[in-house]
């Protein structure tokens, strides 16, 4: 893998003509030691956020033992590049094949289920097994996060009485999980999360091992300043605190976005300027899937040797392929006089970006370079990273 010390020099030195994906795993360090040293129980690291097994040797080394994976290869990608890590397969809907792999094979233990048709599911494809930690996801509200997680999971209240006593008797470890959606903007979404554990907890009255609070601890993003992360996991342990669970209870998250969004960025080229329309050789079937299907805005910074001077404008862009879709509404702040053959560095796509990157229409990118400059935003740098252009631009 080359290494380089800026996105900067990347772009003057190799002027690339496809995109190139940048890693910083400074940033992801960081981010992982953060979790591991201030949040108030264990960190689980969501592997769909982005698979790189160079990431998850990264986050390894800065302590992050657990990981929640959601797919039979996901199991087998952690168990291959981390042998000794703990593996807790957390999505609610499984195959029985890939339960009984899971279990046999790679010896995970750590299961989540929101039916009684799933636990028995389990029971079978584990062959009863006595050393199992079960965590029944509950239906939380979405409702101050940009990303909803609320429609597709979950067992709803009064559906978890039942539940909750028919996985106690077969658990050898409870546990109660949930999902506040991606890019909880308010600490408040735990808090009113917790309070619904409460009732299931007093309504079932069972022994509960583990509570799982999930992901949705957001990043930051233009027009996404979230308040400092100590403040949610300040909500989290207060409201960990009050609940009636074993007095040996475990507290556990699983943060995807916000170990691996600092992670990387991609350095794409500008191939035609239409008004305030971009042609770029990146988008929505490669790292851009967000920016153009839920409009999600990243930061962006023009690269040119000479800072330019012009006027900061709203940006749209248009991807590679030939499908009217490709398209990433923005706007994406840029001066002015951006020009074919500039580049342009797009940031925090280490979360989500280069695991939904597809080579529809044949466009991909495939040079990786490690940089060791300092990511285009951060909730964990001090002082804040000094970039070029980099400021988060807030807007309306």
């Amino acid at each position: 893998m080359h290494k380089h010390p800026s996105a900067l020099g990347v772009a003057t030195t190799l002027t690339p003509a496809a995109p190139v994906t940048l890693i910083r795993p400074q940033a992801a360090a960081r981010a992982a030691r953060f979790f591991v040293e201030k949040f108030p129980g264990r960190s689980l690291y969501a592997v769909k956020a982005n698979p790189s097994p160079d990431l998850l040797r990264t986050l390894w080394d800065s302590g992050i033992s657990h990981f929640d994976v959601a797919s039979i290869a996901e199991v087998r990608l952690v168990a291959e590049t981390l042998p000794d890590a703990k593996l807790c397969f957390m999505h609610p809907v499984k195959a029985e094949e890939a339960i009984a792999e899971a279990y046999a094979v790679h010896g995970v233990r750590t299961f989540s289920l929101d039916t009684i048709d799933e636990l028995e599911k389990i029971m079978r494809a584990t062959n009863d097994a006595t050393d199992l930690e079960l965590c029944v996801r509950l239906r939380v509200s979405s409702e101050h996060s940009e990303l909803s997680l609320a429609s597709k999971f979950g067992a709803e209240l009064g559906e978890t009485r039942e539940l909750l006593m028919a996985t106690r008797q077969a658990a050898d470890a409870l546990g109660i999980c949930f999902h506040v959606g991606s890019q909880a903007m308010s600490p408040q979404a735990y808090s009113d999360a917790i309070e619904r554990v409460r009732a299931a907890i007093v309504d079932a009255a069972v022994t509960v091992d583990i509570i799982d609070v999930g992901g949705g601890f957001p990043s930051v993003y233009p027009g996404m300043e979230p308040v400092a992360l100590e403040n949610y996991f300040d909500a989290i342990h207060r409201g960990f605190e009050s609940l009636p669970v074993s007095y040996s209870s475990e507290l556990w998250c699983e943060p995807g976005r916000a170990l691996s969004a600092e992670y990387s960025s991609i350095i794409v080229r500008v191939e035609r300027r239409r008004g305030t329309e971009l042609y770029i050789n990146d988008g929505a079937y490669g790292a851009l899937f967000d920016a153009a299907h839920i409009g999600w805005r990243f930061p962006v910074v023009l690269l040119r040797d000479e800072e330019s001077d012009a006027a900061m404008t709203g940006f749209s862009f248009y991807g590679p392929t030939c499908d009217d879709m490709d398209h990433m509404v923005g706007p994406f702040m840029l001066p002015d006089d951006v020009a074919t053959g500039d580049y342009i560095e797009i940031g925090m796509l280490g979360a989500y970006g280069c695991a939904m990157r597809t080579g529809f229409n044949g466009f991909t990118a495939e040079t990786v370079v490690e940089v060791a400059d300092e990511p285009m935003a951060s909730l964990y740098a001090e002082p804040a990273p000094a970039r070029r252009r980099a400021t988060v631009i807030k807007l309306g």
